[in-house]
């Protein structure tokens, strides 16, 4: 079965599954932002014809990586302009900021996850002069600037941001219309400021977390959690990630309507299909077994790349968690009294450019992670994948 067919079966899936809330987890590269396309086009597939972004938003609105692609910069290099975050037009924006008004609480929600000196601002309608010297008419929040203020009268600025900081605020903007669509759609029909959310069925949000630290990660999930717990009129949401902490945290917030989620692991087999398997008897700390089921299968593989350090280091915390250390270190085969392991996690962990991740290890750095790999087991006592797997 080709790929995008097997994809739009595990959309069906979903569907069928009919719950207000389900939960998928699954590596980077395994397909999460496809599966969301593909549960888009199942849910409002496009009209024939043409496109029609608000036929499509009626039915399902999604966060995922496409919708970056409505947020571009000018930046306007050989001009005597500072660089903005443009916004693509659509009908979804247009009803947050000009309608609603809400680019206030855009700007507290960004600021909440990032810096609460670094201010986005909305621009006000102009005219500017085009290349052929005509005037042209610039809408009103359709653009965004950027800058920092530290107590002065005059901010700091403007400039351009950082992607982790252009993503939390593309977030924010997306979250804010969140709010004020389960605002909406918990009036009565006839009392509803708009009726392009009348039609709404599914919300997608796939990995809203770039950038985040841990405690704002979080915040963010609670708070997620919480708007969707108060969703009444049957609106359903399908929240994936590959990020264990996020979805933990989702797990337990949503412990309070087991009856009306599900939790899902996509998986990408090798030879290039995917699965979507059922993860509801799963514990909240579990998918550190899911980590070390990845490490486990590149030690046998002899594929082990830098990345798969971090892998560990990411096992280490959560399993110190589980297991009730203090520190992550504390696990390690001489506590924090080896300097050269835990520094070769901590470096390799830390990579300033993605291109380092798959960066080629020697075979003494492959004997370290392989060395940890089976100290891990023994604290376990056991091997907790070999009980998985016959359990």
């Amino acid at each position: 079965m080709a790929q995008e067919d097997q994809l739009k079966k595990i959309a069906q899936q979903i569907v069928d599954t009919n719950k207000k809330v389900q939960i998928i987890y699954g590596f980077n590269g395994t397909g999460k932002t496809r599966l969301s396309q593909a549960l888009i086009d199942l849910v409002a597939p496009k009209p024939q014809g043409g496109e029609d972004d608000d036929t499509l938003g009626r039915k399902i609105l999604y966060y995922n990586a496409f919708t970056e692609d409505l947020f571009y910069w000018d930046n306007n290099l050989l001009g005597d302009s500072e660089p903005k975050l443009k916004i693509h037009p659509n009908s979804f924006t247009d009803w947050i900021l000009n309608d609603q008004g809400q680019d206030l609480n855009i700007i507290g929600n960004f600021q909440r996850y990032t810096n609460n000196k670094l201010t986005p601002k909305f621009n006000a309608e102009y005219t500017r002069l085009d290349t052929d010297g005509n005037k042209t008419m610039v809408k009103a929040f359709s653009e965004v600037t950027f800058s920092i203020y530290t107590g002065v009268d005059r901010p700091v600025g403007n400039f351009k941001i950082s992607k982790g900081e252009e993503s939390n605020f593309i977030w924010s903007v997306f979250y804010t219309l969140l709010e004020e669509v389960v605002s909406e759609l918990s009036e009565k029909q006839e009392n509803r400021t708009t009726d392009q959310f009348n039609q709404l069925e599914y919300v997608f949000i796939d990995d809203p977390m770039s950038s985040l630290d841990e405690n704002h990660l979080i915040e963010l999930a609670v708070n997620l959690a919480s708007l969707v717990k108060r969703v009444k009129n049957g609106l359903k949401f399908v929240i994936s990630t590959h990020n264990p902490l996020f979805y933990n945290v989702l797990h337990n917030e949503f412990q309070s309507i087991t009856k009306k989620r599900k939790q899902w692991r996509l998986v990408k087999i090798e030879d290039g299909t995917f699965e979507l398997k059922d993860q509801n008897n799963d514990s909240p700390f579990s998918y550190h077994i899911f980590l070390m089921s990845e490490l486990q299968s590149a030690i046998n593989n002899d594929q082990i790349k830098k990345y798969h350090f971090n892998l560990m280091r990411n096992i280490l915390e959560k399993t110190s968690i589980f297991l009730g250390y203090k520190k992550w270190s504390d696990l390690l085969p001489d506590g924090s009294k080896n300097p050269y392991i835990t520094r070769i996690i901590n470096l390799s962990s830390h990579s300033a450019h993605a291109g380092e991740e798959v960066a080629e290890l020697n075979e003494s750095d492959k004997q370290v992670l392989r060395f940890l790999f089976d100290h891990l087991i023994e604290i376990y006592g056991h091997n907790p994948i070999e009980r998985r797997q016959s359990g």
